[in-house]
């Protein structure tokens, strides 16, 4: 069984017992959330920037912060190489982004990163089978409600995650989660502390699960 938490922005953590703890895109304070101190084997950047690439929170964890195939503690990593704009320092410069997809033995995880646009056919092919996908909602420079619902029309996951949305507690000029909501065609809906999931109790239409930031 794997459980996801999340700690606001693009950062989560995965934990299987017996495999690698694996945290994703940690976040510095320019985000206007308090840094999290986090517990884990592996941190994932998807690209270069502070609200992204905190590595300093995650102590003694190896970092991997670019495409290619890791399997690391009984946990097997892909990075598939997208492009992103970097909307945490507002410029129109844009840069490469990785989507890693991660393997459990318990399911597939896929942490989407922050794509600028809908990624090409054979990127999101390389993604392979995903069960739980973490998905940017909230627009900016990143992936907008309608486009984030593209994506997941296309890779059919059987959960999805929202992330990277105003939260109302950060300055960043993103979109709220119900616009996505309205795009997935969904009221508001009961967010969790956390979620745990193996390939047996997973539904089998797309379900929209929003978890909770914790404070590290």
């Amino acid at each position: 069984m794997i459980e996801i938490t999340w700690f606001g922005h693009s950062c989560f953590r995965l934990i299987e017992r017996s495999a690698a703890a694996i945290v994703t895109d940690p976040f510095n304070k320019s985000i206007e959330i308090k840094p999290p101190r986090l517990k884990g084997d592996v941190v994932t950047v998807s690209h270069e920037a502070p609200g992204h690439n905190n590595l300093t929170i995650v102590k003694g964890a190896r970092p991997i912060t670019g495409p290619g195939e890791y399997e690391i503690g009984g946990a097997f990593i892909t990075g598939v190489r997208t492009t992103v704009s970097n909307d945490e320092e507002n410029t129109d410069q844009t840069q490469a982004n990785t989507a890693y997809v991660i393997e459990y033995d318990s399911a597939s995880v896929c942490h989407l990163g922050n794509p600028s646009g809908i990624p090409a056919q054979p990127q999101l092919e390389a993604l392979g089978t995903v069960n739980v996908l973490l998905v940017p909602v909230g627009g900016g420079q990143g992936l907008n409600a309608a486009q984030a619902a593209e994506i997941i029309s296309m890779i059919q996951p059987s959960i999805v995650i929202p992330m990277h949305f105003s939260s109302g507690i950060t300055q960043l000029k993103l979109d709220p989660l119900s616009r996505f909501l309205k795009e997935m065609g969904l009221s508001n809906i009961q967010s969790e502390p956390s979620l745990k999931v193996t390939k047996t109790n997973l539904p089998e239409e797309t379900q929209v699960v929003v978890l909770d930031p914790k404070s590290g």
